[in-house]
């Protein structure tokens, strides 16, 4: 989603504010519209904020964030990423009415589409630094995946972490959640398309870092960091480049790319389900598309 043009443009004028934002303890950098970024010493703070939909990700938000990513990774000052989510949730996941919108007529456009997508999340298991999410309210569909490519996550109480995607016919982009628990949990979360797995269930799945009470997680993400922080540079990106170099030797990005493959595949098929899931989308906008959505599995179990 998005055109890496226009993330080259936002990264160019913010990094031409660098010198006059690092050093300057608790500014925000200006110029971004759906994310701020904040300077807190060794410990950055990115915050998805559409909090009016619940932080639900699109092509602006994606773009703003690839350019705040490559502004830390400049900056020379970083130490740490915590990334959260303004108002009432950390974030609902992408943008359904911009992804409904999205005129795309075979899987040549899809793999353009959802590529994108795919390499925006990836850019936190990648980034040069430690990553820390701190959630709560809703984690789901994109915004869970955001938040499993994170080093570390924190959880408040009554946070909700999901992936629905399968319940109105589309896939899961980036299947991380299969590498962090065995395999019969990861199925019975995504073939059932569970979106109500609580902030302890979590934790005891292997999603989540710690859970702290509610209101606490930005906190206690921060605490994370700087603690972090004081870790030699070096010696600390060596170590968390090896443990990910674990997992990709023994074929994490290989499959990863494999699921990208099957998701472009769903995609690019034009099922019932998805038809109709976009028509009422489109028609009368999000909350009855996820209110058919929801009808049509309740009681089901």
């Amino acid at each position: 989603m998005g055109n890496s043009a226009g993330a080259k443009r936002i990264g160019k004028s913010h990094r031409q504010l660098q010198n006059k934002w690092l050093g300057v303890v608790g500014v925000n950098l200006p110029g971004f519209e759906s994310i701020r970024l904040e300077d807190q010493g060794p410990v950055t703070v990115l915050t998805l904020h559409r909090p009016d939909r619940l932080n639900a990700i699109n092509r602006k938000m994606i773009a703003e964030i690839d350019a705040a990513l490559d502004f830390v990774e400049d900056s020379q000052r970083s130490r740490v990423l915590v990334v959260h989510g303004a108002g009432r949730a950390f974030c609902s996941g992408y943008d359904l009415e911009e992804d409904a919108g999205i005129e795309v007529e075979d899987s040549i456009g899809w793999r353009k589409v959802l590529q994108r997508q795919f390499d925006f999340i990836l850019r936190f298991w990648d980034l040069s630094i430690p990553t820390i999410a701190a959630t709560h309210g809703y984690c789901l569909a994109f915004g869970c995946e955001l938040s499993l490519a994170c080093d570390l996550t924190v959880a408040a109480e009554g946070t909700l972490f999901g992936e629905p995607e399968l319940k109105f016919g589309s896939g899961i982009l980036v299947l991380l959640m299969p590498w962090l628990m065995n395999p019969k949990q990861a199925k019975e979360l995504l073939l059932l398309g569970n979106d109500r797995v609580d902030a302890y269930e979590a934790h005891r799945l292997g999603m989540v870092n710690k859970v702290v009470p509610e209101g606490e997680h930005l906190v206690a993400a921060i605490a994370m960091a700087r603690q972090i922080a004081l870790m030699d540079p070096d010696a600390l990106r060596l170590t968390r480049g090896a443990i990910n170099r674990s997992y990709e030797i023994m074929g994490l990005r290989a499959a990863l790319a494999v699921g990208l493959d099957h998701e472009i595949q769903i995609e690019s098929l034009s099922t019932p389900d998805r038809q109709r899931f976009r028509e009422i989308l489109m028609r009368e906008g999000v909350k009855a598309a996820l209110s058919w959505r929801e009808a049509r599995f309740r009681g089901s179990l």
